[in-house]
């Protein structure tokens, strides 16, 4: 996974657990603009998050970013 959207996951998760607390959810789909501006980046996320990690649709904040921390 490239290094920047490594850095926009944790960025995204950080800002989201701040806001809402250790509960919040989040969809691979916060991690974009909602434009398909980057196809293959958005589809290398929802492979990894739906094949590879057989994640559900919505998950913890905290899951994914240390998930991603991780790699």
């Amino acid at each position: 996974m490239q290094r920047i959207l490594i850095d926009k996951i944790i960025e995204v998760c950080n800002k989201k657990i701040a806001a809402k607390g250790e509960n919040v959810s989040v969809s691979f789909y916060a991690f974009f603009k909602n434009k398909n501006d980057n196809p293959e980046l958005l589809m290398e996320v929802a492979t990894r998050w739906i094949k590879t990690h057989r994640l559900d649709h919505f998950e913890k904040a905290i899951k994914i970013k240390t998930l991603v921390e991780n790699i």
